[in-house]
This record gives C-alpha cells, sequence and structure tokens, in this order.
C-alpha cells in the first residue's frame, strides 16, 4: 500500500506549491515579455493595447478605464500619504493664530494612524493592480498565440458567457477574496505594521504623533525588567491560556460524550427529561449564565453563605487552604482558574452532548454487532469502535474548539471582570491579571490602557499559535489512515 505522507511533509509539500506557483506566474510573464510582439509590450504600460489590438474593444475598453483610475487614484490620494509612511508624518496638530482672520486655526497636520491605514490600503491597491498588469500580458500574449493558429479569439460576450458557465466558480469567488482583502488582510497586516511603532497612550495623533520603533516592542515582549516587566506576564498568561484550552476543550468534550453515551443507553430512565433539561440550558444566553455563575460564588454570594453554615469555611481555614472568613472562588489565583474550569464545564457540556448524539446515531451497527458476539465488553467496544469513529467524524470541530477555547473572550471576562483584582505587582505593572487569557489581555491593553502597540504585538503571537496549531492539526488528520479507523 502506497505510504501517505505525513502532515510536516504536507505542509512543506504546500510551502513549496505556492512559491513555485509564484515562480511560475513571473515566468509566464517573462515568456509573454520576450516573444510577444509590439503590443504585447505595450500592453504593460496601456493596458488596452493588446485587446484593441485583437479586436476586443470592451475589454480594451474596461482595462484602460480601470488602469486610469488607478493613476487618479494614485495621483489624488495614495500620494498625500505614502510619502509620509517612512516618518508616519511630522507635524504636529497645533492652533495657532491667523492674524487676517483674528481667530485660532487647527494648522495643517499629519495624522499618523491615517497615514499608516492609507498607506497599507494603497500599497495593496498597487499589488493589485500590478498583478493585474502581469496577468494582463500574459493574457494579451495568449490571444497573440490563438491568432497565430488561425483559432478562433473569443468576443467580449463570449468571455462573459465563459464566466458565466465554465469559469463560474472564479466568479462566485470574486466577491468572498473581495471581502477577504477589505476585511481580513488589510486589518491584519495593519496590526502587523502598527507592532513596529509606539503607537500609545503617549502617542496619540495628531496631538502626539507616532514614529517606526522596529523590533523594540517584541524585545519588550520577550524580556522582562523592574521597568517593564511585560516578558513576565506573557509567560504567565502564555501557559495559563495554554492551560485553559487542554482543559477546557478535553473536559466538556469527554463530558458530552459520555453524558451522550448515557443518555443513549438502554438502562438509563428518563432519558428525554434529563436531554430537555441539558437542551434547554443552551436556550438561556451564555453571558447570563456566566453573570449568574460569578455572582453566586461571589464573596458573599450563595455558595460561600451555604459553605459557612455547613462550616466547610471554617474547616479550610483550619487546614490553611484559606486566611479569609471566606472561600475565594473567584478572587484568589488558582481558585478562580479552577472554578472558570468547572464553570465551562457546566456550560459546555450540552454543545458537545448534542454533537456526539448525532454522531453515535450513525455508527456501524455491524461492526457493533459483531463486536458483541465475539464477547467484547462494553469498555472494549467503547475503546475500539466508539470513541475511534467519535474521533474521526469530530477531530476538525475538536481542533476549531481548541483555538475557540485559546481566543474564549466571553468566559474569562464575563467571569472575572471587576471582581478578581491582581496582587502580583508584576502583572500589575503589565496591565495584566492572573486570569488573563492573551486576548482578554489584549483587550485590555487596548479598551482601558491604550497601549495599542503591546496589544498588536500579542495579537500577532495569538495569530502565530493558532496558525501553527490548527495547520498542523489539520494536516495530521488528513494523513490519518482512514481504512485502519476501527481496526
Amino acid at each position: 500500500m502506497e505510504e501517505k505522507p505525513d502532515g510536516f511533509s504536507r505542509i512543506g509539500s504546500a510551502i513549496s506549491g505556492f512559491f513555485w506557483g509564484i515562480a511560475r506566474f513571473f515566468a509566464e510573464f517573462a515568456t509573454a515579455m520576450a516573444k510577444g510582439d509590439l503590443f504585447v509590450k505595450l500592453t504593460l504600460v496601456w493596458w488596452g493595447a493588446g485587446y484593441l489590438r485583437r479586436k476586443q474593444y470592451v475589454k480594451a475598453l474596461l482595462m484602460t478605464l480601470l488602469e486610469a483610475a488607478v493613476i487618479l487614484f494614485s495621483v489624488n490620494f495614495a500620494m498625500n500619504y505614502v510619502p509620509k509612511f517612512g516618518t508616519l508624518g511630522t507635524v504636529q496638530a497645533e492652533q495657532v493664530f491667523n492674524m487676517k482672520t483674528m481667530q485660532s486655526e487647527w494648522n495643517d497636520y499629519d495624522n499618523s494612524f491615517m497615514i499608516l491605514l492609507f498607506s497599507l490600503f494603497s500599497f495593496v491597491i498597487w499589488f493589485a493592480a500590478g498583478i493585474v498588469c502581469i496577468r494582463n500580458v500574459v493574457n494579451v500574449y495568449a490571444l497573440q498565440k490563438e491568432a497565430q493558429l488561425g483559432r478562433h479569439v473569443n468576443t467580449f460576450v463570449e468571455d462573459v458567457k465563459s464566466y458565466l458557465d465554465r469559469k463560474f466558480h472564479i466568479t462566485l469567488l470574486t466577491l468572498p477574496v473581495l471581502g477577504i482583502v477589505v476585511f481580513t488582510l488589510i486589518p491584519i497586516l495593519l496590526l502587523v505594521l502598527v507592532a513596529f511603532t509606539n503607537y500609545d497612550q503617549q502617542h496619540m495623533p495628531p496631538t502626539n504623533l507616532f514614529t517606526w520603533v522596529g523590533l523594540n516592542n517584541f524585545v519588550s515582549l520577550f524580556s522582562s525588567s523592574i521597568t517593564s516587566t511585560f516578558g513576565y506576564a506573557f509567560v504567565r498568561i502564555l501557559g495559563w491560556t495554554i492551560i485553559w484550552s487542554f482543559f477546557a476543550t478535553l473536559t466538556t468534550y469527554l463530558g458530552g460524550i459520555l453524558m451522550s453515551l448515557l443518555l443513549n443507553s438502554k438502562l438509563t430512565r428518563g432519558t428525554k427529561i434529563w436531554r430537555t433539561m441539558l437542551v434547554v440550558t443552551i436556550a438561556v444566553p451564555q453571558f447570563v449564565s456566566l453573570l449568574l455563575m460569578r455572582n453566586f460564588f461571589a464573596n458573599s454570594g450563595i455558595m460561600n453563605t451555604i459553605c459557612a453554615n455547613i462550616g466547610l469555611t471554617a474547616f479550610l481555614r483550619r487546614i490553611g487552604l484559606i486566611s479569609t472568613s471566606y472561600i475565594p472562588f473567584m478572587t484568589a489565583p488558582g481558585w478562580v482558574h479552577v472554578m472558570i474550569i468547572l464553570i465551562n464545564i457546566w456550560i459546555g457540556i450540552p454543545y458537545q452532548m448534542l454533537i456526539a448524539t448525532g454522531v453515535l446515531m450513525n455508527l456501524p451497527s455491524d461492526q457493533l454487532e459483531s463486536a458483541r458476539i465475539d464477547g467484547a465488553s462494553p469498555l472494549q467496544i467503547f475503546k475500539s469502535i466508539t470513541m475511534p469513529y467519535i474521533l474521526q467524524v469530530t477531530g476538525p470541530a475538536l481542533l476549531m474548539d481548541f483555538v475557540k477555547n485559546f481566543n474564549n473572550f466571553n468566559v474569562i471576562y464575563l467571569l472575572t471582570q471587576s471582581v478578581f483584582v491582581t496582587t502580583n505587582q508584576y502583572m500589575a505593572n503589565a496591565q495584566a491579571k492572573e486570569t488573563d487569557l492573551l486576548v482578554t489581555w489584549l483587550f485590555t491593553l487596548t479598551q482601558d490602557y491604550y497601549n495599542y502597540k503591546m496589544a498588536s504585538v500579542i495579537g500577532i503571537m495569538v495569530f502565530i499559535v493558532c496558525a501553527v496549531f490548527t495547520l498542523v492539526g489539520f494536516n495530521f488528520m488528513i494523513s490519518g489512515d482512514k481504512e485502519g479507523t476501527y481496526s
């Protein structure tokens, strides 16, 4: 049997294929410029020249208008910002007294953020225009070869029909790709660029401009000193983020499977009632449940009252686990970490139970029956048939659940906001708390402290970790031998 490549081999092949595609793209352009006629070469300057030569007048007009739009955009918009990209502006906003009007007026100031954003937008437009220009040259050269061979050259109408028929997939992908570029690619690139600036509360344009600082922010994140404790906080928060993601994913996943098995067991009575009770919890908005649980386990909440009445609080104080008159469920490190995971189990199991129930309904009954006839115990059946099947079907969902928990803002923020206050001075200096995930720390830095530079660096770290984990995880799943799943 042919040996399947492992996950890392697939990743390597994908990367090499990407760069090979780029090389092939430019090789086709070089061939077109070398072997093409005058009109092919002229297309590099006038986008519609080659189409005009092949009597595709509508396409020639459209490409000419597109080129004119790019030129007008460059002259009237891009050149107002791109020349200042190297400095991100030098003129701060201030009011000057106009002797002619006898009034105070704002000067012609720069705005570092607008320069950064619109310069980036201009670079993206120019990059796209360059791709279109190169592609035009290749397409015109292809038309030249078709004409030399005496073949029919499509009219504009015929090209339109092809994009509604044979090339309809390209038509369908156009708008989604544009949406990804505008709403995903540009914000990500902006995030990356801000990480190399000193954009924070002390550098808020237009009154205080920010500028490039190179790798200083990354150095701050990966180092720790008396004045900068971001390195210390980053290690602590990254460790807790990974621990939280692992246990939050594992506990709800296994809990949902076990709960589904119990509810689908013939030995269980009142399964409809139990299933309804679990499903109803999903109908309650999650933020309501989380806020109720936060108040339930507060220092003066119901749970602390019950624990005090039964003597549990006094017992824990006698053995040295607590030093307060209450159990610090949500206010002390360690306690709050455990409680967050436990509360997440309560709100996460119903979702996983529904998924597992759907999977269990499609279990191969012939394999189950054969295993029972062969004398396999319920544990053996679960280990060799049920669990491998569930993992095979829900593997991608499990992976995405891990990534979701890695960036789980709601649970952490709603349970700890305005309740947990850090007493660790190193964490406080970094505007962080022991309960923070990387994503909640990022939110705090931007929302409360306007520390956009460090928030951008943390955002890059989150992206790298999630991207690597997702890429490796999916490739290992794809590379698995599906034929041996139940063997």
